[in-house]
């Protein structure tokens, strides 16, 4: 124990290590705070669309909700509550909705052209993404680590101390791990020391807690062991330092963005709003077809209102609302290709950790704050489950031409928020493991042989 001790007071005397640890210290700190700053935002907005939500909808039940209502101005004008609220550990990896809607207002109008007509967000501008614990944990520790492990053994030889350490009476290179050890354990500190007071803040679950808490810890541990084998070269400082930037700026900006660049052209995605025109081009030329050739296939997907979906030469909601589904209908292959290719990227995003430590690191967070892709196409899913449960409510009325009351308006479907689809994906955090413990057994054997 004396040991460690003279070791963390010899570490904090240099002024470059104690300034980077405490900069560390002071940005996961600020980090952690924007974070639950920005998941309060959103609790809020979601609360705040809530009670606007409730006064129009108690509009719409006084105007429409008469005792010879029609169901098709009741369903045209009302609109129904969809929000998803942030995790509780959002605030570490806000992910997906930094640029994703989280709060959706539908009607019974045809579902696709209502998902995406949100999507106005400037990819350019996104891309940096937020300022959150995961930018602190994947971008800014790794760099706190090159600074305290660059000249673990190079400063004591270039300070003329390596062969006198090298006569002290103990394991080789047990002095060099106990360092490598002290200067982790420090990052560790104070990187993970506001993350776990925000989690108390945010009242996040301890599993949760536990996991992101073992990825920061291998993700560190590995820039760790990659410094411990630099530095057990016998290169200067300045050459360990060039060389472990280098490695930072491979692992970390190089191989994700041209693995980025690659899934792009591998496996195309287009735009969300392209199944909004797409929607909306199908809605708008069933203005001009016979009304049986919407009819004919509304029917065959449900047979229970055959009998009654005769329709005229005049306006009838029921030909209107059948529109509108088969315009999502003939847009569902669209819909399917979109979401297999977003999966098949996240797929092969998540494979990219056996390359990159910082893209493991990323994918894992952003699923256990349930942030990432899957959350949002989860709350994709629950939506289009409660458009179904509109259209089973409303259709009775439609089809057998029944007034709409207010008595009705009481009966009307209410959203249910999805619970969390968080699961730590295997393959990154299987590939995280393994590189930490590649890069510490690599620094184990450098710091073996390490001689004067």
């Amino acid at each position: 124990m004396n040991r460690f001790r003279y070791e963390l007071r010899l570490l904090l005397r240099s002024r470059v290590a104690a300034a980077a640890l405490t900069l560390l210290l002071v940005l996961s700190a600020v980090a952690v705070g924007a974070g639950l700053s920005a998941s309060a935002r959103q609790t809020a907005l979601i609360d705040r669309v809530a009670t606007a939500q409730a006064r129009d909808f108690a509009a719409a039940t006084t105007q429409y909700g008469k005792p010879d209502g029609e169901a098709g101005y009741a369903a045209y004008y009302t609109f129904h509550l969809t929000s998803d609220r942030p995790s509780s550990l959002a605030f570490a990896a806000m992910g997906q909705r930094d640029i994703q809607p989280y709060v959706l207002r539908v009607r019974l109008l045809g579902l696709q052209a209502q998902l995406y007509e949100t999507e106005t967000v400037n990819p350019e501008l996104a891309l940096p993404g937020p300022f959150d614990f995961a930018f602190v944990l994947i971008y800014l520790a790794p760099l706190a680590v090159i600074v305290l492990m660059h000249d673990l053994v190079s400063g004591e030889r270039e300070a003329g101390r390596l062969r006198l350490l090298s006569a002290l009476p103990v394991t080789p290179g047990q002095l060099w791990l106990r360092r490598a050890g002290v200067r982790l354990m420090l990052v560790l500190l104070a990187l993970l020391g506001p993350f776990l007071v925000g989690a108390l803040v945010a009242k996040a679950p301890i599993w949760g807690v536990a996991i992101l808490s073992l990825v920061a810890i291998l993700y560190v541990a590995f820039w760790a062991g990659l410094g411990l084998m630099v530095g057990a070269w016998g290169r200067r400082s300045a050459f360990n330092a060039a060389t472990l930037v280098g490695c930072w700026i491979v692992l970390v900006l190089l191989v994700p963005a041209l693995a980025n660049a690659a899934l792009s052209r591998a496996i195309p995605v287009g735009r969300g709003v392209d199944l909004t025109l797409a929607q909306r081009e199908a809605v708008h030329h069933a203005w001009d077809v016979p009304r049986e050739a919407v009819m004919a296939p509304f029917v065959a997907k449900h047979p229970e209102w055959k009998d009654k979906a005769r329709v005229g030469g005049g306006f009838h909601w029921k030909w209107y609302y059948a529109m509108h589904e088969m315009g999502d209908d003939g847009v569902a292959g669209q819909v399917a290709a979109y979401r297999a290719s977003l999966a098949a990227r996240q797929a092969w995003t998540e494979r990219l950790g056996w390359l990159s430590p910082a893209a493991a690191a990323q994918s894992l967070v952003h699923r256990v704050a349930d942030s990432d892709l899957q959350a949002h196409l989860a709350y994709q899913d629950n939506v289009t489950a409660f458009h179904r449960h509109l259209q089973d409510f409303y259709y009775p009325y439609l089809f057998s031409e029944r007034p709409f009351t207010r008595k009705d308006f009481a009966r009307a479907p209410v959203y249910a928020p999805r619970g969390s689809s968080s699961s730590t994906p295997v393959v990154p955090l299987l590939a995280l493991l393994v590189l930490s413990l590649s890069a510490w057994a690599g620094g184990v054997v450098g710091a073996r042989r390490t001689v004067s």
